[in-house]
């Protein structure tokens, strides 16, 4: 049975790509775990400029990026990740989720990434900031990626 495929926030991806940042080892041992049972890795654009935004916009855990250094992280995770497009489906279902959860203000980010999964059937979200969505763990499951979790998705 084919392993069940997980979608990588944003929060989880910087920290495995920056050493110095605190949750590196932990995000790192987790994606490597997943990577290690044959786990489907997804992201979407919005992930991928989030990342490009955190990286470029000041030094995250002191370490600053330029342009090419965030773009090969980027080009990383690209290579070892399906890429979700942000489809008319999507945009549908992230209509429903908003007026279902009354999203509002700049949750509808956190909106689109779980009305993209659901378009895509992908029902697993790996996160450092499980609060943000818990509001649709009818929907989704949220693992929590932190140092208790670093070896066991």
């Amino acid at each position: 049975m084919a392993a069940e495929p997980i979608f990588l926030d944003t929060s989880v991806i910087v920290p495995a790509s920056v050493e110095v940042h605190p949750s590196h080892v932990a995000a790192t041992a987790y994606v490597q775990s997943l990577v290690a049972d044959a786990v489907p890795l997804c992201l979407s654009s919005q992930v991928c400029r989030e990342f490009m935004v955190v990286l470029t916009r000041q030094p995250v855990s002191g370490r600053s990026f330029t342009v090419d250094e965030a773009l090969n992280a980027l080009e990383h995770w690209r290579s070892g990740c399906a890429l979700l497009e942000e489809t008319d489906a999507a945009f549908v279902e992230w209509l429903r989720l908003v007026r279902k959860h009354q999203v509002q203000g700049k949750q509808a980010h956190d909106c689109n990434i779980v009305a993209v999964m659901l378009a895509h059937g992908i029902r697993r979200l790996a996160t450092r900031n499980e609060s943000d969505f818990a509001r649709y763990a009818d929907e989704i499951r949220v693992e929590t990626v932190s140092a208790r979790t670093a070896g066991a998705p």
